[in-house]
């Protein structure tokens, strides 16, 4: 499926601006997403990554989130959450050495995406999505596989995205680099870490 013409299709017949809880994991990912999606939905940004360690990783890149939404003059809102750390290491055990983009990863896109619809409905979102899809390194089928299924067990449409599609990417590095970002060399946890990275 194109996941990312199903996204573009969808903005073309809206006909207002939709409440979006959009889960975002760094600066640097959520660029062209927020470029893209600003315009046509009500965004509050969810910096939900209780994966993110060390705890000093995890503030640094909550920072740079930050910085780079009131750097880009962008009309979104920020919504900040606990660390949760504990959480992701109950979902993570005895996945420790599973390399990455397997079944670690999978409990940990489960984890963060079942978080973001759960408080999308409670504070009555229309959508929820995410910009982990804007990776080279992620699996956008199985991202979005996970969302559909947290759409229908919490009843909060969400959306489809594939936004590495259409030099996406290459324009989230071109955005970073003009922004100064830091831009991390692993995705997050430390079990998906090469020893080459530490």
């Amino acid at each position: 499926m194109n996941y990312q013409m199903m996204l573009l299709d969808l903005i073309k017949n809206l006909d207002h601006k939709p409440k979006l809880l959009l889960h975002t994991c760094c600066g640097p990912c959520s660029t062209t997403c927020l470029e893209i999606l600003s315009k046509h939905f009500d965004i509050t940004v969810y910096y939900y990554n209780p994966n993110i360690e060390p705890y000093e990783e995890y503030i640094l890149r909550k920072k740079e989130q930050i910085r780079y939404i009131e750097e880009a003059g962008l009309d979104v809102k920020f919504l900040d959450c606990d660390y949760d750390h504990e959480d992701f290491q109950k979902i993570a055990k005895g996945l420790e050495e599973e390399k990455e983009g397997g079944a670690r990863c999978y409990a940990c896109y489960t984890l963060r995406l079942s978080k973001t619809a759960q408080t999308a409905k409670r504070l009555g979102f229309e959508y929820f999505g995410t910009t982990l899809t804007v990776s080279p390194h992620k699996k956008s089928a199985l991202i979005n596989q996970i969302g559909a299924f947290q759409e229908k067990k919490y009843g909060v449409k969400y959306l489809y995205s594939d936004f590495k599609k259409n030099e996406g990417y290459k324009r989230s590095v071109e955005l970073a680099k003009k922004y100064n970002l830091y831009r991390q060399n692993y995705c997050g946890c430390l079990y998906g870490r090469s020893k080459d990275d530490s």
